[in-house]
């Protein structure tokens, strides 16, 4: 027989009602109250209701996240797994369950938050990635749903948001480069609708332009995020005419395939070209040669998500809406000077 709320106050000597504060972690129940009622459950083996707490208190104790569509890129690039393990671990420590769902197409995703949202089956929303004109973010928008973005969505600045300021980590990785002697670098991006990909264009460029390089649009190579993108990204820029004696890479994961493409083709790094990519994963100082890396705080990233949604959720309205994630430079054995 299922353990109930009166099992437990009578058994502690209380009322049902006291019973129910301590659960709900009502602030005027004394800790000597809570710890006797808390012992007591943990005796007898009770168990929230979170069914029926829910439809009472009209909430879930639960957040939504959102997927990538492309569940190869979801498996195979480490910065989901890094980010959910930061959210993760900041949901369970504020008492949030997690409920994760995507779809394989753009109607797809849109129908699966329509029935988070509409079923109040969460409380809240995590955004994994962004792009442009992102139509999950204009409807959570227009209803007024608590979510936040990992990243920076254009048409809604205003949003609450985490991310880097990856205009600027890509301006460091070319300028690292530069400092190195280069003058012939190109870039390896992801797809043109993901606004990180365009913002770390951006950066690219604009490092090009401040040190009075030239921009080979034939240098720039657009792909997944995927180690099959870098692999084949160097079948078409090794095979030019005149080849860049450097380049910055949109992702770890896509520099792991740089590197097995640059290996296939006889050329060894960083003597015959130098690489420096995105995120410095646990597996980028492992690769032959260890990779230069931009640290973005993946793992900081999710934790803060989680924290600032849940905040929004219990009406504790954040300090500021976008926060950014400092980046670091690691320097490894992937970039040398230019001799």
């Amino acid at each position: 027989m299922q353990v109930t709320i009166k099992d437990v106050a009578k058994a502690a000597g209380v009322s049902p009602s006291t019973v129910s504060r301590v659960i709900s972690n009502h602030p005027r129940i004394s800790r000597k109250t809570v710890a006797k009622v808390k012992s007591i459950m943990e005796e007898l083996g009770y168990h929230q209701n979170m069914m029926a707490r829910s439809l009472v208190s009209k909430t879930t104790r639960t957040i939504g996240m959102i997927l990538p569509r492309s569940a190869e890129e979801l498996f195979l690039n480490f910065f989901f797994p890094e980010s959910i393990r930061g959210i993760v671990t900041q949901s369970t420590r504020s008492g949030y369950d997690l409920m994760m769902t995507s779809g394989a197409s753009e109607h797809e995703e849109l129908e699966a938050i329509l029935r988070l949202v509409r079923g109040r089956r969460v409380d809240g929303i995590i955004l994994l990635s962004s792009r442009v004109h992102d139509p999950l973010i204009s409807f959570l928008h227009a209803q007024k749903f608590p979510f936040i973005l990992i990243g920076r969505s254009p048409e809604y600045p205003d949003i609450l948001s985490i991310d880097n300021d990856n205009i600027q980590a890509s301006y460091d990785a070319t300028r690292h480069l530069i400092s190195l002697g280069h003058e012939r670098i190109g870039f390896v991006s992801g797809p043109s609708h993901l606004v990180v990909s365009q913002d770390r264009l951006v950066g690219y460029k604009k490092a090009l332009a401040d040190y009075n390089l030239a921009l080979n649009p034939r240098w720039i190579v657009e792909g997944e995020f995927l180690q099959e993108s870098g692999y084949h990204a160097m079948s078409l820029i090794m095979n030019l005419p005149q080849r860049p004696t450097a380049l910055v890479i949109i992702d770890d994961i896509v520099a792991f395939g740089v590197l097995r493409g640059l290996s296939e083709l006889g050329y060894s790094v960083p003597h015959d070209i130098s690489i420096i990519s995105f995120n410095n994963i646990a597996l980028s100082e492992l690769t032959n040669p260890p990779l230069s890396s931009i640290d973005i705080g993946i793992y900081q990233m999710g934790y803060t998500a989680s924290n600032l949604l849940i905040q929004s959720i219990e009406e504790q309205q954040p300090e500021q809406n976008r926060i950014i994630i400092p980046h670091r430079l690691v320097t490894r054995e992937s970039t040398k000077r230019l001799t």
